[in-house]
C-alpha cells in the first residue's frame, strides 16, 4: 500500500476578527493511497480548489448563529474544506469508479478520503475547462442561477442591481438577467472590476463603491425609477442604501454578506422599514437546496459557453501553499473574477 505525502492546509484556532494568514498553517502529513477494507468512502486526488468567501464563516467557534446542515465547520488542526474537482483514485461506493472525474465538497489538501455524499456530481462533459466545475459549472453557478430563475423568476425589463459584481456569482448574475432582457447594474470595489462590468460581462452600468461619498446617491443615478431586483452579496451599507431606491413590490434575493464575515459584531441595518412601506420581498436561500436541478442547469449554460454567449473570468492561483494568502486576499478585493487555487494539473 503505497504512502504519499499529503500537504495540507490546517485551521490552527477558531477565528474572531479579521481572517489572517496566521490563522492557518500549512503542514505536511502521509497518507495511504488505498482504502481500508470495508470502506464505503472515496479517495480522492484534488485538482482544483474553490477559494469562497463564505470559508470564513466555516472557521467560527462553534456555538455561534447557526449555520444549518448545508456547511460543515472547519475543525481546529483539521483541513479546511472547500468546494473542488478532483479525481477518484479509489472507490468504496459503486456510484464512483477509479479516474472518474467528479466535484464536490472535498478539503484543502493534496489527497482527500470523503465520504460519498460530499460528492455532488461526475464530471461528464470535459470539453469545457475543468476549472469551470469550482465556478460557472459548479457552486457559484448554480448559486445564481437558482437565484434569479428558481427563487425569483426575473421579467423582461426590469431593473436589477448585483452588488460584488464582478465576483465568482456577480458575474453570472448580471449576464443572465441580461440574457433575460433586463437593465442590469453592478457595483465592484476597483476602476479595473467595473470596467469587466461593462466592456466584458455587459452590464448597463457599473460603480466602484469605494469611491462613492453617497451610495444612495450613486444608486439614484443609476436606477432614477428605482430597483426591481436586488440580487444581495454584501449586507451592511449597501443593502441599506438599496432598501431606499427600491420599487414598490421589488424583491431582494440574499445569497450572502462578505461584508459581514470578519466582523465580531454585525453591523445594523437602519432601513428595514422600507420592506413594509414598499412592500418588498426579501428572500435568503441556500443553493444546496436546489442542487436536484443541476441536468437542467447544464442544459442552461452549456451552450452559453460552447457558442461564447457568456463570458466568465478566473483569478487562478497556482500550489496549496498559496491557499492562505489567496483565501485572505478575498476580503481585500484581491482577486478579479473567480478565485481558483490550482493543486494539480488534469
Amino acid at each position: 500500500m503505497a504512502q504519499v505525502k499529503n500537504k495540507q492546509v490546517i485551521l490552527k484556532d477558531y477565528v474572531s476578527g479579521f481572517l489572517k494568514e496566521t490563522d492557518m498553517n500549512i503542514v505536511e502529513s502521509s497518507i495511504t493511497l488505498k482504502l481500508p477494507e470495508g470502506c464505503n468512502e472515496v479517495l480522492l486526488k484534488n485538482l482544483y480548489l474553490s477559494c469562497d468567501p463564505y470559508t470564513r464563516i466555516l472557521m467560527n467557534k462553534p456555538g455561534g448563529p447557526s449555520m444549518g446542515r448545508n456547511y460543515t465547520p472547519s475543525s481546529v488542526c483539521l483541513p479546511l474544506g472547500a468546494y473542488g474537482v478532483a479525481e477518484v483514485l479509489e472507490s468504496g461506493h459503486p456510484d464512483y469508479k477509479k479516474c472518474d472525474l467528479v466535484w464536490g465538497f472535498t478539503k484543502w489538501e493534496e489527497y482527500s478520503l470523503v465520504p460519498s455524499t460530499q460528492i455532488h456530481f461526475k464530471i461528464e462533459h470535459t470539453d469545457v475547462p475543468l476549472s469551470y466545475y469550482t465556478g460557472i459549472l459548479g457552486m457559484p453557478g448554480m448559486t445564481a442561477y437558482s437565484g434569479i430563475f428558481e427563487v425569483d423568476s426575473l421579467k423582461k425589463g426590469e431593473n436589477v442591481f448585483v452588488s460584488a459584481a464582478s465576483g465568482a456569482v456577480g458575474q453570472l448574475v448580471g449576464q443572465f438577467a441580461k440574457l433575460s432582457g433586463c437593465y442590469v447594474v453592478g457595483s465592484a470595489g476597483t476602476k479595473e472590476k467595473v470596467d469587466l462590468l461593462k466592456n466584458k460581462f455587459g452590464f448597463d452600468g457599473g460603480f466602484n463603491y469605494k469611491e462613492e461619498p453617497d451610495l444612495n446617491e450613486a444608486l439614484k443615478r443609476h436606477f432614477p425609477e428605482g430597483i426591481d431586483v436586488y440580487f444581495e452579496n454584501v449586507g451592511g451599507k449597501t443593502l441599506d442604501a438599496v432598501l431606499l431606491n427600491m420599487r414598490i413590490h421589488g424583491r431582494i434575493l440574499v445569497c450572502g454578506m462578505v461584508s459581514q464575515y470578519n466582523l465580531s459584531q454585525p453591523e445594523g441595518v437602519t432601513n428595514l422599514i422600507s420592506l413594509i412601506y414598499k412592500r418588498i420581498r426579501m428572500q435568503g436561500f441556500i443553493v444546496a437546496d436546489f442542487y436536484h436541478l443541476y441536468p437542467k442547469f447544464l442544459e442552461f449554460v452549456l451552450p452559453l459557453i460552447r457558442e461564447g454567449k457568456i463570458e466568465y473570468v478566473e483569478d487562478i492561483v497556482e500550489g496549496l501553499e498559496n491557499g492562505p494568502t489567496t483565501l485572505v486576499g478575498l476580503f481585500s478585493g484581491q482577486n478579479v473574477g473567480k478565485q481558483v487555487l490550482v493543486i494539480a494539473r488534469e
